[in-house]
């Protein structure tokens, strides 16, 4: 059949199954060696121009030619040299014969393989960045929508006070927003590696220019800056230190973590019947129970998500075997780590802004719960309205014992509702508060400031923080798995 050797093989689900065409595109060869071409382009350009002999024939046939790469031969190449880069030199200069002796002039392979990884590591922070600002908008809207619906806090998972919907969900923006900071930071504090050389001393550019050390400083200057950067490191080994991959990967994995904790929370509010993640009108939720809905997309991104944090081991065991200068042992681990973290992060964000898009809220499924529990969470107010009243504060609070204690037996030995509110209506002793019981127990009394913090949250803390997104705000999600 054709096209079937493709299913002859393994393919990387992040690719294939889940991830977007930008992030895809951001790791893909095409990407990475028309990313060397250019490196080699901004190169000869800056030798070019500080004095080396250079002609501007080679670099506009250099640029003439910087997308067309034949990686049949680029192939063969590297399966003769048993090296990638220097197999590329010679691709490239191939269909670039007058520009091929200055092509990777005194440069390393680093020169091309550090850059582009930095350049993908920033270009992948980009794309990131705006996905995460709707993830959070999205959430915004929700938690304002739900500022003031009461519902059950928990802690221990047992039922706790009251808070709202809307509050629970600043929870999980809070976490998203000091992970906005986190990659923020991890995106600005990139470095270029620039022009280093070897062993990251630059010796064989102070030789080209026959010792000018400010030439050479100039060079790393002017290739930093057309490369996109602001700033290079200034020391580097062979490679740049490999801390800067703990430090972009572990931002990913700490987002990991938020996204695990949040749709672990939806999936927990799905079983309860209280919110469930978007549905669709065909989707099947059980091959057995028909009747299932399951959270089958925050699942996903919790599945996700502990790859997304398991992969922040790499870069650390990395980092911690450089040995001086450099070793090679971090080549192969690299190609998978970075690219698989960027990838992940890409897919749950894209997943989670497509749940936050539909979550559904069951109010009444909500307010059940709470005349449920509310009767024992409302014995303090009953005794302080009492209190008021004119009754004795221990008399009270031992009737109040004694009626709970018969109402939690109905409860667990009996399997009925929750009657101790009828217990106290039948108490003569209670009389003196009957007429306003019910203002005691709305649960609006019971929910504290929860309305006030998230419109301060938001308004203080998160829509500032959205204001750089703006105009990239009014993309929807619509995952086709």
């Amino acid at each position: 059949m054709e096209g079937s050797d493709e299913f002859m093989k393994y393919r990387s689900p992040l690719v294939s199954r889940y991830a977007s065409k930008e992030m895809a595109y951001n790791f893909s060869d095409r990407k990475k060696f028309t990313t060397w071409r250019k490196l080699w382009i901004y190169l000869a350009k800056a030798e070019k121009a500080l004095g080396l002999p250079i002609s501007e024939a080679q670099v506009v046939e250099m640029e003439g030619h910087a997308e067309d790469i034949d990686f049949a031969m680029a192939a063969d190449e590297e399966r003769k040299l048993r090296h990638d880069v220097m197999a590329h030199v010679h691709t490239f200069a191939h269909c670039c014969p007058a520009a091929a002796p200055i092509i990777h002039l005194g440069a390393t392979s680093c020169y091309v393989g550090d850059n582009t990884d930095l350049i993908m590591l920033r270009d992948g922070f980009d794309i990131l960045l705006p996905k995460l600002a709707r993830v959070l908008d999205r959430l915004a809207n929700f938690a304002e929508k739900y500022a003031d619906l009461p519902t059950l806090g928990y802690t221990h998972y047992q039922p706790a006070q009251l808070t709202t919907v809307g509050k629970r969900a600043c929870l999980w923006v809070q976490d998203l927003a000091m992970d906005m900071r986190n990659l923020q930071r991890a995106r600005h504090d990139l470095r270029f590696r620039g022009v280093k050389g070897t062993t990251g001393t630059q010796a064989s550019f102070l030789q080209l220019f026959q010792g000018d050390h400010e030439k050479v400083e100039d060079l790393d200057r002017m290739v930093t800056e057309m490369a996109g950067f602001k700033k290079s490191y200034l020391v580097t080994g062979q490679t740049y230190s490999r801390k800067v991959d703990i430090d972009s990967l572990s931002s990913l994995a700490s987002l990991g973590a938020t996204i695990h904790k949040i749709c672990t929370d939806i999936r927990l509010l799905a079983n309860l019947k209280e919110i469930e993640e978007p549905f669709e009108k065909e989707q099947i939720g059980s091959s057995a129970m028909p009747y299932k809905r399951n959270p089958m997309r925050a699942e996903r991104c919790c599945s996700l998500a502990r790859h997304l944090m398991a992969l922040l081991s790499n870069p650390m065991q990395t980092a911690s075997v450089q040995w001086l200068e450099r070793t090679l042992d971090d080549s192969a681990n690299r190609r998978i780590s970075l690219p698989e973290s960027f990838l992940t992060a890409d897919i749950i964000l894209s997943t989670l802004q497509n749940v936050t898009e539909g979550l559904v809220v069951y109010p009444k499924v909500i307010e059940r719960h709470i005349r449920h529990e509310l009767p024992f969470m409302a014995t303090e107010n009953i005794i302080m309205a009492m209190v008021k009243a004119g009754g004795n504060r221990q008399d009270c609070h031992e009737k109040i014992r004694v009626l709970s204690q018969q109402a939690a037996a109905v409860v667990k030995q009996e399997g009925g509702d929750n009657d101790l509110l009828t217990r106290v209506q039948a108490d003569p002793y209670f009389s003196p508060i009957l007429s306003h019981l019910d203002t005691i127990l709305d649960p609006k009394t019971f929910i504290g400031r929860a309305p006030q913090q998230v419109a301060k949250f938001l308004s203080e803390e998160v829509r500032p923080m959205l204001e750089t997104y703006k105009t990239k705000m009014d993309v929807t999600i619509e995952l086709e798995l």
